[in-house]
């Protein structure tokens, strides 16, 4: 009883050096003075590290600053401590730190400090990706995750079509969390722009906004990384050389065909195999319009229409009815049709408010009808204000697509009439109408 009584008193004794210890090393860290506050909390880390979750927060910055001021075997030892740190942060406190989080952090730690290969980085972020997706939000490791595999591709390493399963993969996660970030904006937008948004709605706005751009750069910047990979070129051997193992892989098939849809190698017959044993496994939504897309090539624009139109009554799901809305107006523009294009584009933004790439291509088809609509100069280049409008609302709903977006509303503002033309034409203040297939009309700004 006494030894008990014994051990009690000094659990408790060290409890209580592990608090003050843990006070005195949160002060110096807050004010990041990292020295002082390495040894209380290696104490604190050592003796109690389940007593407070300081002890990897501070402690992950504390050991940052030891791993720079180092060097040699010093530093090395710094490095592995570190890496102990994030395998201890799980342990201590699951609920914070996931496998995809701790897998993201030791892979961005060992990659900042340019200590990891391409083969360990993949490894690292490719086995958190499939033990915790949910949690593998990190923009940056996203990129890097499929970054390292295709340069492990270029040297040899890896196969053409892990690059494309991984590439999809990454790109399924952006878009689902784009989306959660772009239901919360449109929410908020219409409060913020009537002035009835709280101070702490209007901070979940302006994180959404932020880390939805974020998403949009690195979306841009894995597209860059793919580059020629995806082209036809490399798609229709590789797909011709798996079709007969893969052809009853639904998931493989849906993401063949839709890639060769995307790069525009629907010219090829592979395009019309990989339609057929999608409708023959999944006859869904998209599958109509792969069938609408091939049946407009061969000139039956009426059965064309009609693929498409069924396609849009099969999809439930309003996000994926805006995807499948938004390709069909892409196959009208491309075959240069735009009142048709625009009708898709605003059903995809009929069935989802967020679709900036519906606005954008609605903005690309009023740009390019400069010349068709109005009767004077001035008229005909008023449509550039109107194009510019469409395309910075691109940027407000989805901020994702905020880089094209401000580009492109920035090219056509320049393209409209200046002051000078307003001026020497009279028309300040005034209202353009326009009688070409666009419609509406655009108030000239006043001088």
């Amino acid at each position: 009883m006494l030894l008990g009584f014994m051990g009690v008193s000094n659990a408790q004794a060290q409890n209580q050096e592990c608090m003050t210890n843990l006070s005195i090393y949160v002060e110096h860290a807050k004010v990041k003075n990292y020295e002082a506050a390495y040894t209380p909390w290696k104490m604190v880390y050592d003796n109690c590290p389940d007593i407070n979750r300081a002890n990897f927060i501070y402690g992950e910055k504390i050991l940052a600053d030891k791993i720079e001021k180092s060097s040699g075997a010093e530093k090395d030892g710094f490095v592995k401590d570190m890496l102990a740190l994030y395998d201890n942060s799980a342990k201590y406190f699951p609920a914070k730190y996931s496998p995809g989080v701790v897998g993201i952090d030791k892979a961005l730690f060992l990659y900042d400090n340019k200590m990891a290969s391409d083969d360990e980085l993949y490894k690292l972020l490719g086995d958190a990706f499939e033990k915790d997706s949910k949690n593998f939000k990190n923009p940056k490791a996203l990129y890097l995750y499929f970054s390292s595999l295709v340069d492990l591709h270029k040297g040899g390493k890896k196969d053409l079509q892990e690059v494309f399963d991984v590439y999809d993969n990454v790109n399924d996660k952006i878009e689902e969390e784009n989306k959660k970030l772009t239901g919360i904006i449109t929410t908020l937008l219409p409060k913020d722009s009537t002035g009835t948004i709280t101070s702490k709605e209007k901070r979940s706005l302006k994180i959404a906004t932020t880390n939805s751009e974020s998403y949009g750069k690195i979306a841009g910047s894995v597209d860059s990384k793919l580059g020629a990979l995806a082209d036809c070129d490399n798609l229709i051997p590789l797909y011709e050389k798996s079709f007969e193992e893969k052809k009853g892989d639904v998931t493989w098939v849906k993401r063949a065909v839709g890639r060769m849809f995307n790069k525009e190698c629907t010219d090829d017959p592979l395009f019309q195999k990989l339609f057929e044993a999608q409708l023959a496994l999944d006859p869904s939504a998209s599958a109509y319009v792969y069938g609408g897309t091939l049946k407009m090539k061969n000139g039956d624009t009426k059965g064309a229409l009609a693929d498409f139109d069924k396609a849009m009554s099969l999809e439930t799901d309003s996000y994926k009815k805006s995807d499948i809305a938004y390709k069909v107006a892409v196959i009208n523009k491309r075959k240069g049709s735009k009142s048709t294009a625009r009708k898709y584009a605003q059903m995809a933004i009929s069935a989802n408010k967020a679709n900036g790439k519906a606005y954008l291509l609605i903005a690309n088809l009023y740009a390019t009808s400069a010349n068709d609509c109005g009767s004077t100069p001035f008229e005909k280049r008023a449509i550039y204000w109107k194009a510019a409008d469409m395309a910075r609302q691109a940027g407000r709903v989805d901020p994702s697509v905020s880089g094209a977006a401000n580009q492109s509303a920035a090219s056509y503002a320049a393209k409209a009439p200046s002051k000078t033309d307003i001026f020497n034409s009279g028309m300040a203040g005034k209202t353009v109408t326009f009688s070409c297939w666009v419609g509406g009309s655009i108030k000239v700004p006043n001088l």
